[in-house]
């Protein structure tokens, strides 16, 4: 098994894809009014109108908004970097500036305007940069 995809669903599908398209840098791809993918080399991240989730069983089924407990996390070249471009854009989304974790990697950890955590990261010890190669 390969892990695949993580999908966010939301109420503002054109304001989370535009926010995620400004801090990653990257075009998603649309695929309908309702469901865009922004795809890496080793995963997707996928973003869902609610009204995707009729496929699914109807709103019971996920409540946009409302995640307090996954970070989508982003490995960047440079995560101080990647800090300075976007601290004006991110202002007060920022949870913590880019520091190094016990783990090893630096890491800048902010809010999308749907409120789930992101973080950037860059492995910043050697061991850290060992898990990666």
């Amino acid at each position: 098994m390969n892990f695949s995809s993580a999908r966010i669903i939301t109420a503002d599908i054109k304001r989370l894809v535009q926010f995620y398209e400004k801090v990653t840098g990257t075009p998603f791809t649309w695929y309908t009014d309702e469901f865009a993918e922004l795809r890496t080399p080793l995963a997707s991240l996928a973003i869902g109108s609610t009204k995707t989730l009729a496929f699914f069983g109807g709103e019971a089924v996920a409540t946009a908004a409302t995640n307090r407990s996954v970070i989508i996390e982003f490995r960047v070249e440079d995560v101080d970097s990647s800090y300075e471009a976007l601290a004006e854009f991110l202002n007060d989304a920022v949870v913590q500036q880019p520091t190094t974790m016990p783990w090893g990697n630096r890491s800048l950890l902010f809010r999308d305007p749907d409120g789930n955590l992101i973080n950037f990261f860059t492995p910043a010890t050697s061991e850290a940069k060992k898990r990666f190669d």
